[in-house]
């Protein structure tokens, strides 16, 4: 009898969430949309993400430009919006930016999206945000999903300072020279990867970036979500050895070791030499690291060091 009252209330409870949700998005939809350019963040998978203002934009907005008005049709079309799409991407941004502004100008609402997640993260639409705000124009943000925080947080690495890197060269030469520029960055990088040249791109990063800690986000918010957490060396191996990769992945890398406030690499030194006597090379790195609150990777590289002295 207790289990079934415990039912009913949290049903009850899940009904007055849906009720309550509806009343906000009625409340929203209901109130005009002033001029002005909308940033709309949209799932990077999960349909569900999407929040109730993004809704309420997209519905009453008198246009909404699409990175790819097909893919977005089928996000729209989900939610029963059938507002006007149109095609706004790197290879007509200049032929379309005008265009945008002009019907800006003549006190339009235009909702801007992405394929998926935050617009402006590696697409062009920050140059029609820009020609916006030097004409006077209004330009909000309406914030949610976005790949390259959602992977940030759930990498395990350090979050309080990071470098959003985007994408790097899909050629070697510049895609090293890059590498080579954020090598001293102090703060975790992100990246955008492709399936194609993801091991390639780990073996560089592991070449120049050292034995950093590393997660590679794959179908974030999916059904088949996947991060994967590693050395950058052994990522590489692991991707290698890989015989087919799908997709656009993040790759999520630990800032360089070392700072003034952080033990010597001769105190890490000593500590591991007494932590091997006991523990195996894998558990003594952990404990170190753990003990003296430093990155594994650091560790791991000094352990290297002692096994081969």
């Amino acid at each position: 009898m207790r289990d079934r009252k415990e039912d009913e209330q949290g049903a009850g409870d899940e009904s007055r969430t849906v009720i309550r949700a509806g009343e906000v998005l009625s409340d929203l939809m209901a109130r005009p949309l002033p001029p002005g350019l909308y940033l709309v963040a949209t799932p990077i998978g999960n349909l569900g993400d999407i929040s109730l203002r993004a809704l309420s934009v997209l519905a009453r907005a008198e246009l909404v430009a699409a990175e790819d008005t097909r893919h977005s049709k089928k996000l729209l079309s989900h939610f029963g919006l059938r507002g006007e799409l149109t095609p706004y991407h790197e290879h007509n941004a200049e032929r379309e930016r005008p265009r945008l502004i002009a019907r800006l100008r003549a006190g339009q609402s235009v909702a801007l999206i992405s394929d998926a997640g935050t617009p402006l993260i590696s697409d062009p639409g920050y140059k029609l945000v820009r020609d916006a705000l030097e004409q006077g124009l209004m330009v909000t943000s309406i914030p949610g999903p976005s790949a390259a925080l959602a992977a940030l947080t759930s990498s395990g690495l350090p979050t309080d300072s990071f470098l959003f890197a985007g994408f790097l060269s899909p050629k070697s030469g510049p895609r090293r020279a890059r590498l080579e520029e954020l090598k001293e960055v102090p703060a975790t990088l992100v990246l955008f990867e492709t399936a194609p040249r993801l091991a390639k791109s780990l073996a560089d990063m592991a070449d120049l970036l050292g034995a950093r800690e590393a997660a590679i986000c794959k179908e974030l918010t999916k059904l088949h979500e996947t991060v994967t957490r590693g050395l950058l060396d052994a990522l590489a191996v692991e991707l290698a050895e890989r015989e087919t990769l799908k997709g656009e992945f993040v790759v999520v890398v630990a800032p360089p070791a070392g700072n003034a406030d952080e033990p010597s690499d001769e105190k890490i030194e000593q500590q591991l030499a007494k932590a091997l006597k006991l523990e195996s090379f894998r558990d003594a790195v952990r404990l170190v690291a753990e003990v003296l609150n430093v990155s594994r990777a650091r560790v791991y590289e000094l352990g290297l060091k002692l096994k081969r002295d």
